[in-house]
């Protein structure tokens, strides 16, 4: 099971950044299997994934994959806009992450509003439960490349292999 959040493009519509800052593009979750999920972004964007192990507990992991149901319940009555700065997929995870522990990730960080910096933020706030350093665990836990080789039916197998 794999959970998103994104914006909810109409037909023909691409994202754009600054679009994204004049409420143009609706937020939305999307809740999937990880091979549809994972794999659109891995075989068809063929965009780099990564899949790190979190240092929580299985009922904190539940935990946020209940508030994380629990906000797609919400949108689905209470619509919102996404927001390039205050709305993405990064500062929804850290508002989850906050929700169970308060204070736990500064939201305004720049690791924050560029998503591209979102890994490297839970590496330096030891939300990852590896001991490497972080160039090489951003090497070990890349899965775009296993995840490339494999069929559908060996998928969650392939992206976890090594892990």
């Amino acid at each position: 099971m794999a959970i998103s959040a994104e914006i909810r493009k109409e037909k023909g519509e691409s994202f754009s950044p600054w679009k994204g800052l004049l409420r143009q593009y609706e937020l939305t979750y999307v809740i999937g299997d990880e091979r549809d999920l994972i794999r659109l972004r891995t075989n068809y964007r063929r965009d780099p994934v990564y899949l790190y192990p979190v240092r929580a507990s299985r009922e904190r992991v539940r935990q946020m994959f209940l508030h994380m149901l629990g906000r797609a319940n919400h949108l689905r009555s209470h619509p919102e806009f996404y927001n390039t700065l205050t709305n993405t997929c990064t500062t929804n995870i850290v508002r989850h992450v906050n929700e169970l522990v308060p204070g736990r990730v500064h939201p305004w960080s720049y690791k924050v509003l560029f998503p591209g910096y979102a890994d490297e933020l839970a590496y330096e706030l030891d939300l990852l439960d590896t001991d490497l350093p972080f160039p090489e665990a951003r090497r070990r836990f890349r899965i775009d490349d296993d995840a490339q080789k494999v069929g559908i039916e060996d998928f969650s197998r392939a992206i976890r292999r090594g892990l």
